[in-house]
């Protein structure tokens, strides 16, 4: 595989990078010459010791004649875009080379798995499996995409050239992109967000999740239109119901979100089902497939409710069904099958919305509902009650205030969303919105006042048709989730509505936050800990509970390599499916194009039954190797709190890395943080910002911080042996071990090596670089290697270029930042070059936010 990286990426994109030299824009040929040269002095000052702001300066006096920072500064913006662009050209070689630098018909695909279960006559089971098993992938508006919508479109053009060796149609493309703005001018709205990413529910998983069910389905002579667990693929969609901490998501946009993924199902569904008609010409079939065809077309353009869901639709293909197996020989019904499949997969609403607020908000609404409904008096003994006296005066209600009655507009609009989730199930039926998620869960009491909302709300008389669902976040919260839900599962009301949900519970659990939280090591382990006993408590009340997983794209957020992390898990958690967020970045990589989405579903979908079906030593920790992660995580622990009390901490972050711009960088509707206030408080401050803070000044301390530091103190305590030991043994530490790898890989402390001599934050860089240090070699000892990934070379090789490609943008980067940090002063100019890098930064890393 690394000679074939070679020759299909590495060498492709040298050629190919020489045709931007002869794009006709102004300086294009300039900044081109310039550029090499420029990274080789970044290479060789770094390596020598020197500072960004010597590097730049040198480069300046040998390639500048003039002195004035104007010029010096318009080429280094210029020298920033010549990046930018080739990053994209990077992106859309390795997206065509996909199939031949992946196995994509190797370990992990579901036709591996078919062919294992069949030689081991495991068939039958794998079967029972996938009629119960489920992946869904929820895709969240969560700002970690810095590429606009036209340079996306691009992009997929690009890849389609270069997969055909078009070398006319690439030199036009990237003409394009020397044209094309990288960057929005404004913010988007959450509607917007929720447009931009239907593009990939129209263009990708339309054809990726029926492709490969029916597939599996036919290798498993299992009938299409027979298949009972249409869930077995499915997406849930965030933008238009996350509302939280975001002030602009409101009732109406989600409605109209609503409005807008049944729109492109239906527009999708009507473009098939007239491809399908047109072999459809058969008496008694004909007639049907038109009532079809015009029943879609008038109930997405004729605003009229033809058909009012997916069974209506459902009726009319399979009465054409039977009509074609009856009376003419099953002739393409195979065709007919595939159509009917998507109907079942997708219905009417094509992706679950879901609605997520803080708990924080919901405390604050039911004060002024008790305030209004019952006096101040009733308040002030609520607030002096237990917890056990507040749930039971929640419970009282019998109704809710009319909104308007509210002084507070905020609490209004939060009614006033929860009733908009009756007109998203009317329309959209039951699947289009059936989850609220509580962020900053922390109580019984907070699932409650929820539950409570929203019966009184959307089903006084009857059995409420949504999930409450409790993210659970931080170390302590991790650490109380399975009491909480002991109780809650013991509660007579929410037991009765459990019940009416089929026995089901949804927990979310946050690795994102849990790692800003906890560090790297113990945030995972906490989170594996969680599941196992929130299982065994789950088991207990004969309820099924299924796990939801807030990732982000990097490891340090819960990325990397999540097929071995759901490979790993064993048989104390609960597995009956597979729930994660996937964002920004990660959509686009992984999920962005038919064969990359089919890949990534597969190896997912594969990783989940493998685990059920060849449960392995690799996949049960024994009780000796779970005293020893525990240990590891408690040490790791204790030196990320230590790292975080530092007085410097959260100066650093606000002062030095790029926190304060990824705010003003127009990729996102959320604010920076969830508080409204001025100061900066690191429990307000968001994952996202946050991780990706340390991305850009290349330090990316939540995916290694402490590591080093557990492994080092182990060896102290005479089992270093046992650790290394631990690593072969155990896919769950390997993976572990192995996505903290990448980002060592994609770390670079010399770049930010002037700032050990800074009075301020000085000491503070030499704690990071110490334990950068310590980590790297500890890692590499324990896992027997000799380089880090060294047991994925595409991966390792991929990011040993993005990082070259970066390196200007990076040293330019530092050299604002020093500049200013010396100048004691901020600066315009230099604050526009610290935004511009940083979309260069993100994009080439594909994962670090």
């Amino acid at each position: 595989m690394s000679n074939t990286y070679q020759t299909e990426i590495a060498k492709r994109f040298t050629i190919y990078n020489s045709l931007f030299l002869d794009l006709p824009f102004d300086d294009i040929y300039r900044t081109g010459t310039l550029l090499p040269i420029l990274s080789s002095e970044c290479k060789k000052g770094f390596a020598e010791g020197k500072t960004p702001k010597e590097i730049i300066n040198s480069f300046f006096e040998g390639m500048l004649a003039s002195d004035s920072s104007k010029e010096k500064h318009n080429l280094l913006f210029q020298l920033v875009q010549y990046v930018e662009r080739q990053v994209v050209l990077f992106d859309s070689i390795e997206d065509a080379a996909f199939e031949k630098i992946n196995d994509v018909k190797g370990k992990g695909t579901m036709n591996a798995l078919i062919s294992r279960v069949e030689s081991d006559k495991k068939k039958a089971e794998l079967i029972e499996k996938l009629r119960t098993f489920s992946i869904r992938l929820t895709l969240t508006a969560h700002p970690t995409q810095f590429y606009p919508g036209n340079v996306l479109a691009i992009i997929t053009d690009l890849e389609s050239a270069i997969r055909k060796d078009d070398l006319g149609s690439i030199d036009a493309l990237l003409r394009q992109l020397g044209k094309t703005a990288f960057i929005n001018k404004e913010k988007p709205s959450p509607y917007e967000e929720a447009v931009s990413l239907c593009w990939f529910l129209e263009h990708v998983f339309y054809k990726s999740i029926p492709d490969i069910m029916a597939r599996v389905l036919r290798k498993l002579d299992i009938p299409l239109h027979e298949w009972d667990n249409p869930d077995l693929l499915k997406v849930g969609f965030w933008p238009g119901g996350d509302r939280d901490g975001n002030p602009f998501v409101t009732h109406q946009i989600t409605m109209d979100v609503a409005d807008k993924l049944q729109e492109t199902i239906l527009r999708c569904l009507y473009r098939d089902v007239r491809k399908v008609r047109r072999r459809m010409t058969f008496k008694g079939v004909e007639s049907l497939m038109l009532e079809a065809e015009n029943g879609i077309y008038k109930t997405l353009y004729g605003g009229e409710k033809v058909l009012k869901s997916k069974e209506d639709l459902l009726k009319i293909l399979l009465k054409a069904r039977g009509i074609i197996i009856e009376s003419h020989d099953g002739l393409f019904l195979d065709i007919l099958d595939e159509f009917i499949l998507k109907v079942n997969v997708f219905g009417f609403y094509f992706a679950s919305m879901d609605m997520r607020q803080d708990s924080r908000k919901h405390a604050a609404l039911w004060e002024e509902i008790i305030e209004v409904s019952q006096g101040k008096d009733a308040l002030k003994k609520y607030q002096e009650g237990t917890e056990e006296e507040q749930i039971n005066t929640i419970l009282s209600f019998k109704e809710l205030p009319n909104p308007k009655s509210l002084k507070d507009e905020f609490h209004q609009e939060m009614l006033e969303s929860i009733a908009s989730i009756s007109y998203v199930q009317d329309n959209n039926g039951s699947e289009g919105l059936h989850r609220y998620i509580i962020s900053n869960c922390q109580s019984e009491l907070h699932i409650l006042q929820v539950y409570q909302l929203n019966k009184l709300t959307l089903a006084p008389k009857g059995d409420l048709k949504l999930d409450i669902v409790p993210l659970f976040e931080t170390i302590d919260d991790l650490a109380a989730a399975p009491e909480i839900m002991e109780r809650l599962y013991s509660n007579k009301v929410y037991s009765a509505h459990l019940k009416s949900r089929g026995k089901k519970q949804s927990i979310m659990l946050g690795f994102s936050d849990g790692t800003k939280d906890g560090g790297y090591i113990r945030a995972n382990w906490s989170i594996l800990r969680a599941k196992e006993e929130l299982t065994k408590a789950s088991r207990k009340y004969e309820v099924s509970v299924v796990f939801f997983d807030g990732r982000g794209g990097p490891p340090a957020r819960g990325g990397g390599n999540m097929h071995n992390f759901y490979a790993s898990l064993g048989d104390q958690v609960e597995n009956e499916e597979i729930q994660v967020t996937i964002q920004g970045q990660t959509i686009s990589a992984n999920y962005g194009k038919p064969v990359s989405c089919t890949y990534n579903l597969e190896q997912l979908l594969s990783a989940g039954l493998e685990n059920h079906l060849y449960p392995t030593e690799e996949n049960r920790l024994t009780d000796d190797q779970r005293a020893l992660i525990d240990e590891m995580a408690d040490i790791s622990y204790q030196a990320y709190k230590e790292f975080k009390s530092h007085p410097q901490f959260v100066s650093y972050l606000e002062k030095v890395t790029p926190l304060k711009f990824f705010g003003k960088t127009n990729i996102g509707s959320r604010p920076l943080k969830r508080s409204k206030g001025e100061a900066m408080k690191f429990e307000d401050l968001r994952a996202i910002p946050f991780v990706g803070s340390w991305a850009q000044m290349k330090q990316n301390i939540p995916g290694f911080y402490g590591v080093g530091k557990a492994i080092s103190e182990m060896e102290k305590r005479g089992k270093k042996d046992q650790v290394a030991k631990l690593y072969q043994d155990s896919l769950f530490f390997r993976s572990l071990m192995g996505n903290s790898m990448q980002s060592l890989a994609k770390s670079y402390y010399p770049a930010t090596a002037y700032l050990k001599d800074d009075k301020e934050y000085g000491g503070f860089w030499e704690l990071m670089h110490a334990e950068y240090q310590q980590s790297f070699k500890k890692i590499l000892e324990i896992s027997g290697m000799n380089e880090l990934l060294e047991d994925n070379a595409v991966s390792r090789q991929s990011i040993e270029i993005r990082e070259k490609i970066v390196l200007p943008l990076i040293t330019i980067q530092q050299y604002a930042i020093q500049e200013m940090l010396e100048a004691g002063k901020e600066n315009t100019v230099l604050q526009k070059l610290i935004l511009r890098t940083m979309f260069g930064i993100i994009n080439a890393a594909r994962n670090a936010a």
